[in-house]
C-alpha cells in the first residue's frame, strides 16, 4: 500500500516551498508526521490527528503544537484562507517577518521564491479561483524543529481512493524480522520499513508485515493489522499488542466496532498463530482492506465480516478542518 502520486502543493509554515525552507527536512533532521485523506475539505478524526502531532512534538522537541495553528495551515494550503499563523520564534526564525521568512525572503509568496518563481511549480492557493481550491486530497503534515521551534510542512497530493469492491483491495503480506524503534511515534524516515516493503513487493507481495522476537506480529509497514476469529457468538477482532503505532483509522474503528457487534481486544499474535484465525484486515488513512495471504497462510475473505467492518468505518463522520 504505497503511493507515488505527484505532489500538488507544499507549504512550510504557510509559505510556498523553496530550496531554503526545504533544506532542514532534506538533511534528515528528526521529525514526525500524520497522514490523512481530505474529502470536501473535511477529514475523519481530525482531533486525533492534531492530538498525535501535539503529543509527538512535546516528546521530541519539548514544545506544544497548537492544533488551531495546524488547522489554519491545512485550510491555507487547500483554500488559500488568509490569516495563517506563523511559527513562533526569535528574529532568525521563519515565523518572524523580519527574519528569513520576511518580505525579501524566498519563502515569501511575493518574493523571489513566491508563486511566480520557477522554483515553485505549485504556488499558494488562490481562494478567488475555484480551479485553485483543493477539496479532495491526500494530505501529510510534517513537523520539524529548526532553531528549536516547531515548523510545520503540509504536503498535498491527489486523493487515494481504494477499489469499491472489498476483494479488489485484498492485500498479501510478507513477514519480516523488524520492529520500528519508538513505535508509538509516526516518525519520518523509516529506511528499514521502506526497504522491507520494497523487498516484499519484489517477492510478489503487496507489503511487509513487521514482527519481533518469536515471530510476534506488531503492525504492517504502513498499516495496522487486525485478525478475526469465528466463535459461536460471532466474530471477534484481535489487535496485536506488540509495540506499534496506534493509527487514527485503527482507533476510530476500535472505538466503534463493539457497538456493531464486533468485540475487540489487544493480545499477542505470532506467526505460528496465523492458521488459528479466520481472517485479517489492515487499516491506514486510506481505509480498510482485507488480507488474503500472509507468507504461505492463505485466508478466505469473509465478505460479510469485512463489509461490517468497512461499514463501521464509512459511518465515521467527516470533521470540518
Amino acid at each position: 500500500m504505497t503511493t507515488t502520486a505527484p505532489v500538488r502543493r507544499i507549504e512550510v509554515d504557510g509559505r510556498p516551498a523553496t530550496a531554503e525552507n526545504l533544506l532542514w527536512p532534506a538533511l534528515n533532521h528528526p521529525g514526525h508526521f500524520t497522514a490523512m485523506q481530505v474529502r470536501g475539505g473535511k477529514v475523519r478524526g481530525i482531533g486525533r490527528h492534531l492530538a498525535r502531532l501535539d503529543a509527538a512534538t512535546r516528546e521530541l522537541f519539548g514544545h506544544e503544537l497548537d492544533g488551531e495553528r495546524v488547522r489554519a495551515l491545512i485550510r491555507h494550503i487547500l483554500r488559500g484562507d488568509p490569516g495563517t499563523p506563523t511559527a513562533p520564534g526569535g528574529p532568525d526564525h521563519p515565523g518572524n517577518p523580519t527574519g528569513p521568512g520576511g518580505p525579501d525572503h524566498p519563502g515569501n509568496p511575493t518574493g523571489p521564491g513566491g508563486s511566480d518563481h520557477a522554483g515553485n511549480p505549485a504556488g499558494p492557493a488562490d481562494p478567488t479561483d475555484p480551479a485553485d481550491v483543493i477539496d479532495d486530497a491526500s494530505l501529510r503534515v510534517h513537523v520539524h524543529a529548526p532553531a528549536g521551534h516547531p515548523s510545520v510542512m503540509v504536503i498535498v497530493r491527489p486523493p487515494t481512493v481504494l477499489p469499491a469492491v472489498l476483494t479488489d483491495r485484498a492485500q498479501s503480506l510478507m513477514s519480516v524480522p523488524y520492529q520500528r524503534p519508538f513505535a508509538h511515534l509516526k516518525l519520518l524516515g523509516g529506511f528499514a520499513q521502506a526497504r522491507y516493503g520494497e523487498l516484499a513487493r519484489r517477492a510478489g507481495f503487496d507489503d511487509a508485515l513487521l514482527t519481533g522476537p518469536g515471530g510476534e506480529i506488531s503492525e504492517g509497514a504502513v498499516t495496522n493489522i487486525a485478525f478475526y476469529d469465528s466463535t459461536r457468538d460471532g466474530p471477534r477482532i484481535v489487535w496485536p499488542n506488540a509495540p506499534h503505532l496506534a493509527g487514527v483509522t485503527m482507533r476510530l474503528l476500535e472505538s466503534r466496532l463493539p457497538a456493531a457487534g464486533l468485540p475487540t481486544r489487544h493480545a499477542p499474535v505470532t506467526l505460528a498463530d496465523l492458521p488459528s484465525y479466520a481472517g485479517a484486515f489492515v487499516t491506514n488513512a486510506w481505509g480498510v482492506s482485507p488480507v488474503r495471504r500472509i507468507d504461505s497462510v492463505a485466508y478466505e475473505i469473509d465478505e460479510k465480516v469485512m463489509a461490517r467492518v468497512a461499514a463501521v468505518y464509512e459511518d465515521v463522520p467527516w470533521d470540518t478542518v
